[in-house]
């Protein structure tokens, strides 16, 4: 195939998928010229070998890159109809291409669904919170400016159901700010993870162990960084085949894996916590489960602060994450796992352990 108006010629299959996103982002950057497209890629930490990866259907680009290229185009030419309906087209297009982009594209449908859980559990309570403030505010000028009925006497029926209105809609409000700050928080781990992801495009192997491994591209480097020991990873399931796979995932890259086969197993090794980076937890687990296991981490003052990552086979639905993070999780992994999605939670957590390490 020749290049089209100067693009790389695209190397997928005609029909196939990623061909067709591809296309896409070709009639997208044909309405614009080459600095203006190398300049969206620029600001999205994208170098020339990426945007051409794109393009080419070798690679499928983060979306933060095409939502910023059909803005771009947007504002410099006034032929995209209906952008919103663009830009819900541009979202389905890239997903079905992920969707047959193996072995990354499994990966980055699961944790974009999380990214995007987030969002919306961020928004939501923000939306509860702003409400109950408003109401907060009407109530608490409403007491203010109601006079008791009797002076001298504080047990008034109205003016009491209007003080305790208040009280509760000062908790209600406080409870939606936390909630949407933990999902704040996810968030922003859940795009480190993306980025972790994403940046392993156009691998078929494993991402490098110690010797080459780097946060960026998955791996750890956890023996030679010269930080100390290396991080722990303690892994718990009932069944040992479940951990010889994660101990395949992560064996190469650094981690000194711990391994448990119950509940109680699991609160033994810790008992010296010191070291420990995330905790892979299993729920389904004869006798005490997971999410009794991780009540008993939280219980204890030198174990509360590792992250609890739950393994489950239940599903990966809304509730069974908002389940998850009641229980204390600080993330979750639905089985099968993705060896991807793996690499690159284990190594978030692992330079949030080591950022907490250097500056503590």
């Amino acid at each position: 195939m020749t290049a089209v108006d100067g693009l790389p010629p695209t190397g997928a299959e005609p029909g196939s998928e990623q061909r067709e996103f591809a296309e896409e982002l070709r009639a997208l950057c044909r309405g614009l010229d080459a600095p203006a497209v190398d300049g969206v890629a620029a600001r999205c930490g994208l170098g020339p070998d990426a945007l051409a990866d794109f393009l080419a259907a070798v690679r499928i680009p983060p979306w933060e890159f095409v939502e910023a290229l059909l803005d771009t185009r947007v504002a410099a030419r006034a032929d995209v109809p209906a952008p919103e309906c663009a830009r819900e087209r541009l979202r389905r297009s890239r997903m079905a291409a992920l969707r047959v982009a193996r072995p990354i594209g499994r990966a980055v449908c699961q944790l974009e669904g999380q990214l995007h859980a987030a969002e919306r559990e961020m928004q939501e309570a923000d939306e509860e919170a702003e409400q109950a403030e408003r109401a907060l505010s009407r109530d608490r000028r409403a007491l203010l400016g109601t006079p008791p009925a009797h002076p001298g006497h504080s047990d008034d029926p109205g003016r009491a159901a209007l003080g305790e209105r208040v009280a509760l809609l000062a908790e209600r409000a406080e409870r939606a700010r936390e909630q949407s700050a933990r999902a704040a928080a996810r968030h922003a781990l859940l795009r480190r993870q993306l980025a972790l992801v994403e940046r392993q495009q156009g691998t078929t192997a494993a991402p490098p162990g110690p010797a080459g491994g780097s946060p960026t591209d998955g791996g750890s480097h956890s023996r030679s960084d010269g930080d100390g020991p290396p991080p722990k990873i303690l892994l718990v399931d009932d069944r040992r085949e479940n951990l010889v796979v994660l101990e395949a995932l992560l064996g190469p890259h650094g981690h000194q894996l711990v391994s448990a086969t119950s509940g109680p197993d699991a609160l033994r090794a810790l008992m010296e916590p010191d070291g420990y980076a995330a905790i892979l937890l299993d729920v389904q687990m004869p006798g005490m489960d997971g999410y009794e296991t991780a009540a008993h981490i939280r219980s204890r003052a030198r174990t509360r602060d590792i992250p609890i990552v739950f393994v489950t086979a239940i599903g990966s639905g809304p509730d069974h994450a908002m389940r998850a993070y009641a229980a204390g999780g600080a993330d979750f992994i639905p089985k099968p796992v993705d060896p991807w999605a793996v690499r690159a939670k284990v190594a978030s957590f692992v330079e949030l352990h080591r950022a907490r390490r250097t500056t503590g």
